[in-house]
C-alpha cells in the first residue's frame, strides 16, 4: 500500500490554513494517509481554531499538532514528519505544503505518480501560479560564486556570460524537468530519501532551507523534478511577512551564509558575498547613471558586508524565535 502523508505548517492565519487544508482533502481523494496540520507555536489561538475546526468538520484524515516551539519552516515540518502517520505508521512518501497554498484536485495525484514510475528521483514539485493565474518561478538552479554575480549586477552582458548559472529557470510549458531545486511550498518526496539524507535541517530558520535539502538529495544521488502538470495556487509570503519587509531581516542572512558554508566551506561563502558585492556595485553605478532605484530593500549592501564581518568563524544553529517586519527579499526569487 502506499500512503502519503501531507504536512501543512500553521503560522498565525488559521483560516487561511484551514482553505489549505479543504484544498489538499480534495487532492487526497483517493490516495491513501493523511493530513497533518502543525501549529507552529503561534500563540494567538490558532491551534485551538484549527482543531475545534477539524472537528466540527468531521475530518477524519486531518489531525493538529502543536510544534511547541517555532523553530522555523524546517523545524515545523519537521514535527510532522517525525510523528508520521497517525498511529504512528510511516508513510511511503511525505508531501509538504504550505499554509498558503491550494492545489488542483490532481496535483498531489501527478507528483505522486511521476515518483512511483521514477524511482531514481526522489524530489517532485509543482508548478505554481499565484491566485491571479500569474506563473511564479519556482525551478532553479544551485546558487554559486557566479550566480551571485549575476543576479547582484542584473546586467545583460553578465547575464549571457553566465547564463549557465543563473538561478530561475524558465518555466516549462508542459512536461518535466530536471532542476536542481524547486520551492518547498508544494514538494513531494520519499520517506526512503528522507532516512537517508535527514529531513530539513533545523538551522536555517527560513529560506534556503529547501535549497539545502535538495542539495544533499542530489549528492546522495536523487535529483528534483519539475512536475509542470501538477498545479498550485500560492498566495505566498502570508506567514513570514516578506511583503511588509522594510529591510531585509538578519535571518535572511543567517541562512543565506549556512547554505554557502554547509555546502561548500567558509571561504567559498567568503568569494560568494565578494562576488555579490561586486555585481552590487555595477548595478548602483548602472542605477546611478540611468537616474532610477537600485529596487533593492535600504541598507542591502550594507547589511550584507555586516553580516559576512559578524559571522567570524561560526556558522548560525539558531535564527529569531519570530519573523522580523519589513518589504521584499533581495534575492530569494522563490515564493
Amino acid at each position: 500500500m502506499t500512503r502519503v502523508l501531507t504536512v501543512i505548517l500553521n503560522w498565525r492565519t488559521p483560516e487561511m490554513t484551514l482553505k489549505s487544508v479543504e484544498s489538499a482533502l480534495v487532492a487526497m481523494q483517493g490516495i491513501d494517509g493523511a493530513i497533518t496540520v502543525v501549529d507552529n507555536d503561534s500563540g494567538d489561538g490558532s491551534e485551538e481554531i484549527l482543531r475545534r475546526a477539524v472537528a466540527d468538520r468531521g475530518w477524519s484524515r486531518v489531525r493538529v499538532l502543536q510544534a511547541g516551539r517555532n523553530g522555523g519552516f524546517g523545524a515545523g515540518n519537521n514535527v510532522g514528519i517525525r510523528a508520521g502517520l497517525p498511529g504512528g505508521e510511516r508513510p511511503e512518501y511525505v508531501y509538504i505544503l504550505n499554509s498558503d497554498a491550494f492545489p488542483a484536485p490532481d496535483a498531489i495525484r501527478l507528483l505522486l505518480d511521476h515518483l512511483e514510475r521514477h524511482p531514481e528521483v526522489g524530489f517532485a514539485g509543482s508548478y505554481i501560479h499565484g491566485v491571479d493565474g500569474v506563473p511564479h518561478t519556482t525551478c532553479f538552479r544551485f546558487p554559486s560564486v557566479w550566480s551571485e554575480l549575476e543576479g547582484s549586477a542584473r546586467t545583460g552582458p553578465i547575464t549571457r556570460a553566465l547564463r549557465s548559472h543563473v538561478v530561475p529557470m524558465d518555466i516549462p510549458r508542459s512536461g518535466v524537468m530536471r532542476v536542481d531545486w524547486t520551492a518547498g511550498c508544494s514538494l513531494m518526496t520519499r520517506q526512503s530519501v528522507l532516512d537517508r539524507i535527514g529531513a530539513f535541517d533545523e538551522g536555517f530558520f527560513l529560506y534556503f532551507e529547501e535549497t539545502d535539502l535538495c542539495l544533499r538529495g542530489a549528492r546522495a544521488g536523487w535529483p528534483t523534478d519539475y512536475v509542470r502538470a501538477s498545479e498550485v495556487a500560492h498566495i505566498g509570503s502570508e506567514s513570514t511577512g516578506m511583503k511588509r519587509w522594510s529591510r531585509t531581516p538578519r535571518y535572511w542572512f543567517d541562512s543565506r551564509w549556512r547554505y554557502f558554508t554547509k555546502s561548500h566551506g567558509r571561504g567559498y561563502a567568503a568569494l560568494a558575498t565578494l562576488t555579490h558585492l561586486a555585481g552590487g556595485v555595477l548595478w548602483r553605478l548602472r542605477c546611478a547613471l540611468t537616474r532610477r532605484g537600485t529596487g533593492d530593500p535600504p541598507h542591502f549592501l550594507r547589511d550584507l558586508i555586516a553580516h559576512s564581518l559578524s559571522m567570524g568563524t561560526r556558522i548560525p544553529s539558531t535564527a529569531p524565535a519570530v519573523p522580523d517586519s519589513g518589504a521584499r527579499t533581495p534575492a530569494r526569487s522563490q515564493t
